[in-house]
Parts: structure tokens; sequence; C-alpha cells
């Protein structure tokens, strides 16, 4: 049986963590992964509760918690197989993961993305920002590197060994977008499969201000263009 590993970034998410390790299933993950990226409530003190092993990260950013998260796991034995990333504000569907895992496993794919535009969005669950922002970049990615993407998801599993030759080092907004375009130029064979989508419980600390959306949307764009 393949080794999964699970890995939750979570800035603040106290009132939302504990639903989202609940709703793992169990039986198909070794360990799941919260980086408490600098958290003022009790983010870390919930996880812990609910069975997660915590690392902190005091370096806020999406990236700077990934990164931390798969040092932990580089040190585990034996290494995973795969790896999957999940969001912990509960807006993803975690017991999805065996939908997500499904192609790596049976099909032989590198990486594969949970598209919200493939699968039932709730409504109110994305801004229209982010809508329109998913389609300009996966439309990027397709025009200059030939793969097809329809989201940029947080949901999304991968081969560990794949993971490590993709040399992740993006610290905040452009983490999910590098992977894609990191695997697309190496050649990855990467796929999408349909994911729900509901509302996130608190405000989100990107698209839920103006400031935060549009450094995202700046970031996402540079990161497809730098990596020309």
């Amino acid at each position: 049986m393949a080794i999964t590993d699970v890995i939750i970034p979570a800035f603040n998410e106290e009132k939302s963590i504990g639903l989202v390790l609940k709703e793992i299933p169990q039986d198909k993950v070794r360990q799941v992964v919260v980086c408490n990226n600098h958290s003022t409530d009790r983010t870390r003190e919930v996880a812990l509760a609910h069975g997660a092993m915590v690392v902190d990260e005091m370096n806020k950013g999406y990236g700077y918690a990934c990164l931390r998260a798969m040092e932990h796991i580089r040190h585990s034995r034996p290494e995973p197989d795969l790896i999957v990333f999940l969001d912990g504000d509960h807006s993803d569907y975690p017991e999805q993961l065996p939908e997500l895992t499904a192609p790596i496993l049976r099909d032989g794919y590198d990486l594969v993305i949970g598209s919200r535009a493939l699968g039932h969005p709730e409504k109110g669950s994305m801004t229209l920002p982010q809508r329109f922002g998913n389609w300009l970049a996966t439309h990027m990615i397709h025009w200059l590197y030939g793969y097809r993407f329809t989201d940029l998801g947080p949901f999304r599993a991968i081969r560990y060994k794949k993971l490590l030759e993709l040399n992740m080092c993006d610290k905040t907004y452009g983490w999910t977008v590098e992977m894609q375009v990191k695997a697309a130029k190496l050649g990855f064979r990467c796929t999408e499969v349909p994911v729900k989508y509901r509302r996130r419980i608190g405000v989100s600390k990107v698209s839920g201000t103006i400031k935060g959306t549009i450094l995202a949307g700046f970031k996402i764009i540079w990161t497809i263009l730098k990596l020309l």
C-alpha cells in the first residue's frame, strides 16, 4: 500500500482545523503534518488534540509553511510515496482524498490537481477575482508551456520523489502555480479531478482583502513569467 502524508498550512484556523482533520480518511494516510504558520490563536492546540503532527514556522507565507512541513517529512522513515496538500480552512472536502490520489495510484500520473472549476463550488465560495485569476493563470500556462489546467486549487496530490525534483522555493502566494509550471516544464504526467468546494470558515488571508487579492494576482503572474 502506498504511503501517503498530508500537509496542511494553517494560520489562525482554530475554528476549522479540527473539522478538516476529522474528515481526512485516516485509513488512507500515514501522518498529517499541520504547519502552524505563526498563528495567534489556538490552531496549534486544536490540531494536536485531533492527532496531527504539528510543526511551527514563524515566517508568514503559504510557501514557507509548506516547505517547513516538507522538511519534517524529509526525516520520516520510510519516505512517503505521495504527498497531499490541503487547506486548513474547511473549504476543501478532505473525504475526497482517495479520488485525488487514484490517478497516481491507478493510472501512473505524477501530479493531480483538485479542480474546483470542474467540480461543484458552493455559491459564494470563490470571489470573482479568484475565478478570473484562475482563468488567466491557467490560460497563460497553456499558452506558454502547453499544459492544460483549469485551476490552481490548493487540494492536490503529487508523487514525493517528483515533488523533490521540482525544487520548490516560493515562500508566499506563488507556491501552487510554481508547482504546476515546473511540472509542465519537466514533462510530468499531470491531470485534474473535479472537487467540491465550500465557503471557508473565517476570512481568507488572500482573497478576503483587496491588498491580498492584488498581491496574490501579481505574484502568480510574475511566477509564471519568471520560470520561462
